[in-house]
Protein backbone atom coordinates (compact mmCIF):
# COMPACT_ATOMS: atom_id res chain seq x y z
CA UNK A 1 0.00 0.00 0.00
CA UNK A 2 2.64 2.62 0.88
CA UNK A 3 4.02 2.25 -2.96
CA UNK A 4 0.57 2.92 -4.18
CA UNK A 5 0.61 5.91 -2.07
CA UNK A 6 4.12 6.84 -3.11
CA UNK A 7 2.73 6.58 -6.66
CA UNK A 8 -0.13 8.68 -6.65
CA UNK A 9 1.69 11.19 -4.88
CA UNK A 10 4.63 10.67 -7.67
CA UNK A 11 2.16 10.78 -10.33
CA UNK A 12 0.43 13.60 -8.46
CA UNK A 13 3.86 16.11 -8.80
CA UNK A 14 4.17 15.11 -12.47
CA UNK A 15 0.93 16.26 -13.14
CA UNK A 16 0.96 19.71 -11.67
CA UNK A 17 2.70 22.85 -13.45
CA UNK A 18 4.54 23.60 -10.39
CA UNK A 19 6.41 20.13 -10.15
CA UNK A 20 7.49 20.85 -13.48
CA UNK A 21 8.76 24.13 -13.26
CA UNK A 22 10.82 23.24 -10.40
CA UNK A 23 12.55 20.14 -11.82
CA UNK A 24 12.89 22.55 -14.86
CA UNK A 25 14.50 25.35 -12.92
CA UNK A 26 17.08 23.36 -11.04
CA UNK A 27 18.20 21.39 -13.80
CA UNK A 28 18.91 24.16 -15.36
CA UNK A 29 20.77 25.96 -12.07
CA UNK A 30 22.82 22.45 -11.79
CA UNK A 31 23.92 22.34 -15.22
CA UNK A 32 24.84 26.48 -15.87
CA UNK A 33 26.35 25.32 -12.15
CA UNK A 34 28.67 22.57 -13.47
CA UNK A 35 29.39 24.40 -17.20
CA UNK A 36 30.86 27.53 -14.99
CA UNK A 37 32.85 24.79 -12.21
CA UNK A 38 34.56 23.18 -15.39
CA UNK A 39 35.55 26.53 -16.31
CA UNK A 40 36.91 27.89 -13.41
CA UNK A 41 38.81 24.63 -12.78
CA UNK A 42 40.94 25.05 -16.35
CA UNK A 43 41.31 29.05 -15.32
CA UNK A 44 42.20 27.78 -11.74
CA UNK A 45 44.52 25.29 -12.41
CA UNK A 46 46.10 26.58 -15.15
CA UNK A 47 47.77 28.96 -12.84
CA UNK A 48 48.57 26.66 -10.71
CA UNK A 49 51.98 25.54 -11.90
CA UNK A 50 52.95 23.40 -8.70
CA UNK A 51 51.67 19.79 -8.29
CA UNK A 52 51.02 20.54 -4.67
CA UNK A 53 48.72 23.34 -5.38
CA UNK A 54 46.21 21.29 -7.82
CA UNK A 55 43.13 19.95 -7.16
CA UNK A 56 41.59 16.73 -8.49
CA UNK A 57 38.40 17.73 -11.12
CA UNK A 58 35.85 15.98 -9.63
CA UNK A 59 36.23 17.19 -6.20
CA UNK A 60 36.46 20.85 -8.00
CA UNK A 61 33.83 20.73 -9.93
CA UNK A 62 31.52 17.91 -7.62
CA UNK A 63 31.92 20.35 -4.80
CA UNK A 64 30.17 23.09 -6.29
CA UNK A 65 27.32 21.58 -8.16
CA UNK A 66 26.03 19.49 -4.77
CA UNK A 67 27.06 22.46 -2.89
CA UNK A 68 24.67 24.45 -4.64
CA UNK A 69 22.09 21.92 -4.59
CA UNK A 70 22.35 21.27 -0.78
CA UNK A 71 21.81 24.68 -0.71
CA UNK A 72 18.64 25.06 -3.15
CA UNK A 73 16.75 21.85 -1.87
CA UNK A 74 16.26 24.49 1.11
CA UNK A 75 13.53 26.29 -0.99
CA UNK A 76 13.36 23.38 -3.67
CA UNK A 77 11.61 20.97 -0.46
CA UNK A 78 9.35 23.30 1.24
CA UNK A 79 7.69 24.64 -1.86
CA UNK A 80 7.03 20.46 -2.87
CA UNK A 81 6.10 19.24 0.68
CA UNK A 82 3.52 22.13 1.44
CA UNK A 83 0.81 20.88 0.31
CA UNK A 84 1.12 17.14 0.77
CA UNK A 85 -1.17 16.92 4.36
CA UNK A 86 -2.25 20.78 4.33
CA UNK A 87 -3.98 20.59 0.94
CA UNK A 88 -6.05 17.68 2.45
CA UNK A 89 -7.37 19.57 5.24
CA UNK A 90 -7.61 22.64 3.54
CA UNK A 91 -10.05 20.62 1.21
CA UNK A 92 -11.61 19.18 3.86
CA UNK A 93 -11.04 15.53 2.98
CA UNK A 94 -8.82 13.96 5.43
CA UNK A 95 -12.05 12.64 7.00
CA UNK A 96 -11.54 10.39 3.55
CA UNK A 97 -8.22 9.87 4.05
CA UNK A 98 -8.66 8.22 7.49
CA UNK A 99 -11.48 6.10 6.54
CA UNK A 100 -8.99 4.07 3.72
CA UNK A 101 -8.45 0.73 4.37
CA UNK A 102 -4.75 1.71 5.10
CA UNK A 103 -3.02 2.83 7.88
CA UNK A 104 -1.55 5.97 8.74
CA UNK A 105 2.05 5.04 8.59
CA UNK A 106 1.78 3.81 5.53
CA UNK A 107 -0.20 7.18 4.32
CA UNK A 108 2.24 9.10 5.58
CA UNK A 109 5.30 6.90 4.84
CA UNK A 110 3.81 6.50 1.13
CA UNK A 111 3.51 10.50 0.43
CA UNK A 112 7.30 10.80 1.85
CA UNK A 113 8.23 8.11 -0.58
CA UNK A 114 6.96 9.87 -3.05
CA UNK A 115 8.53 13.28 -2.91
CA UNK A 116 12.13 11.85 -2.35
CA UNK A 117 11.60 9.78 -5.46
CA UNK A 118 10.53 13.38 -7.06
CA UNK A 119 13.62 14.75 -5.32
CA UNK A 120 15.81 11.53 -6.25
CA UNK A 121 15.15 12.23 -9.76
CA UNK A 122 17.43 15.35 -9.41
CA UNK A 123 20.34 13.39 -7.72
CA UNK A 124 20.55 11.09 -10.17
CA UNK A 125 20.44 14.06 -12.33
CA UNK A 126 23.10 15.58 -10.86
CA UNK A 127 25.55 12.32 -10.78
CA UNK A 128 25.42 11.22 -14.16
CA UNK A 129 26.38 14.80 -15.40
CA UNK A 130 29.22 15.01 -13.24
CA UNK A 131 30.06 11.68 -14.48
CA UNK A 132 30.17 12.75 -18.11
CA UNK A 133 33.68 14.38 -16.73
CA UNK A 134 35.43 10.97 -17.37
CA UNK A 135 35.21 11.21 -21.00
CA UNK A 136 38.25 13.21 -20.97
CA UNK A 137 39.68 12.82 -17.16
CA UNK A 138 40.06 10.00 -14.33
CA UNK A 139 37.06 10.78 -12.16
CA UNK A 140 36.59 9.54 -8.65
CA UNK A 141 33.77 7.84 -8.88
CA UNK A 142 33.34 6.96 -4.53
CA UNK A 143 33.53 10.87 -4.33
CA UNK A 144 30.24 10.67 -6.56
CA UNK A 145 28.82 7.91 -4.52
CA UNK A 146 29.25 9.65 -1.33
CA UNK A 147 27.93 13.19 -2.17
CA UNK A 148 25.21 11.31 -4.01
CA UNK A 149 24.60 9.70 -0.57
CA UNK A 150 24.75 12.53 1.34
CA UNK A 151 22.69 14.79 -0.68
CA UNK A 152 19.59 11.77 -0.74
CA UNK A 153 19.75 11.49 3.25
CA UNK A 154 20.00 15.59 3.77
CA UNK A 155 16.52 15.40 1.21
CA UNK A 156 15.34 12.74 2.86
CA UNK A 157 15.64 14.30 6.05
CA UNK A 158 14.28 17.69 4.59
CA UNK A 159 10.98 16.00 3.30
CA UNK A 160 9.91 14.84 6.48
CA UNK A 161 10.28 17.53 8.43
CA UNK A 162 8.39 19.49 5.65
CA UNK A 163 5.61 16.67 6.02
CA UNK A 164 5.20 17.42 9.77
CA UNK A 165 5.05 20.95 8.99
CA UNK A 166 2.39 20.13 6.38
CA UNK A 167 0.14 18.62 8.83
CA UNK A 168 0.24 21.26 11.13
CA UNK A 169 -1.77 23.43 9.30
CA UNK A 170 -4.61 24.28 6.21
CA UNK A 171 -1.83 26.83 4.67
CA UNK A 172 0.24 25.26 2.16
CA UNK A 173 2.74 28.29 2.47
CA UNK A 174 2.44 28.58 5.88
CA UNK A 175 3.99 25.19 5.71
CA UNK A 176 6.31 26.32 3.48
CA UNK A 177 7.61 29.12 5.30
CA UNK A 178 7.60 27.43 8.43
CA UNK A 179 9.71 24.47 6.89
CA UNK A 180 11.95 26.62 5.49
CA UNK A 181 12.45 28.50 8.82
CA UNK A 182 13.28 24.90 10.51
CA UNK A 183 15.45 23.96 7.94
CA UNK A 184 17.49 27.14 7.61
CA UNK A 185 17.87 27.14 11.74
CA UNK A 186 18.95 23.76 11.45
CA UNK A 187 21.29 24.10 8.90
CA UNK A 188 23.21 27.34 10.53
CA UNK A 189 23.27 25.71 14.20
CA UNK A 190 26.85 24.92 13.92
CA UNK A 191 27.76 27.97 12.88
CA UNK A 192 26.03 29.61 15.95
CA UNK A 193 27.42 27.01 18.45
CA UNK A 194 30.80 26.20 16.46
CA UNK A 195 32.88 22.87 15.76
CA UNK A 196 32.82 21.77 19.12
CA UNK A 197 31.55 18.18 19.03
CA UNK A 198 30.65 18.24 22.63
CA UNK A 199 28.17 20.97 21.74
CA UNK A 200 24.54 19.11 21.61
CA UNK A 201 22.89 21.92 19.80
CA UNK A 202 25.78 22.44 17.67
CA UNK A 203 25.68 18.08 16.78
CA UNK A 204 21.80 18.55 15.57
CA UNK A 205 23.37 20.65 12.40
CA UNK A 206 22.57 19.36 9.44
CA UNK A 207 25.31 20.86 7.33
CA UNK A 208 28.13 19.21 10.12
CA UNK A 209 26.40 15.73 8.95
CA UNK A 210 26.58 16.29 5.58
CA UNK A 211 30.11 17.52 5.54
CA UNK A 212 31.71 14.36 5.78
CA UNK A 213 29.33 13.12 2.28
CA UNK A 214 31.12 16.60 1.18
CA UNK A 215 34.35 15.59 1.63
CA UNK A 216 33.73 12.16 -0.03
CA UNK A 217 33.38 10.35 3.18
CA UNK A 218 30.53 8.19 3.99
CA UNK A 219 30.47 8.17 8.02
CA UNK A 220 27.73 5.42 9.45
CA UNK A 221 27.21 8.27 12.40
CA UNK A 222 25.77 10.68 9.82
CA UNK A 223 24.01 8.20 8.14
CA UNK A 224 22.27 7.25 11.21
CA UNK A 225 21.52 11.10 12.37
CA UNK A 226 19.37 11.41 9.00
CA UNK A 227 17.85 8.12 9.31
CA UNK A 228 16.96 9.03 12.50
CA UNK A 229 15.71 12.82 11.44
CA UNK A 230 13.75 11.41 8.97
CA UNK A 231 12.20 9.13 11.46
CA UNK A 232 11.45 11.15 13.94
CA UNK A 233 9.56 13.30 12.14
CA UNK A 234 7.79 11.13 10.31
CA UNK A 235 6.49 9.70 13.58
CA UNK A 236 5.15 12.79 14.80
CA UNK A 237 3.40 13.32 11.53
CA UNK A 238 1.56 9.62 12.19
CA UNK A 239 0.98 11.24 16.24
CA UNK A 240 -0.66 14.29 14.64
CA UNK A 241 -2.98 12.69 12.29
CA UNK A 242 -3.63 10.07 14.84
CA UNK A 243 -4.76 13.14 16.94
CA UNK A 244 -6.77 14.64 14.57
CA UNK A 245 -8.49 11.38 13.99
CA UNK A 246 -9.26 10.93 17.45
CA UNK A 247 -10.91 14.29 17.71
CA UNK A 248 -12.93 14.12 14.70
Amino acid sequence: MIINVARKELKSVFASPMGWVILSLLMFAFGTQYLNAVNDYFAVMSGAMRPAERTGVTQFVGQSVYGLASFIMLFAVPLLSMRLISEERRSQTLPFLFSAPISLTEIVVGKFVGLVAFLSVLIVFIAAMLSTLNIWADIDFGFLLANSLGLLLMVAGFSALGIYFSSLTQQPVIAAILTFIALFALMMLDRFFGDDPTNVLGSLSLTRHFQSFASGLIDSADIVYFILFAVTFLTLTVRRLDADRLRG
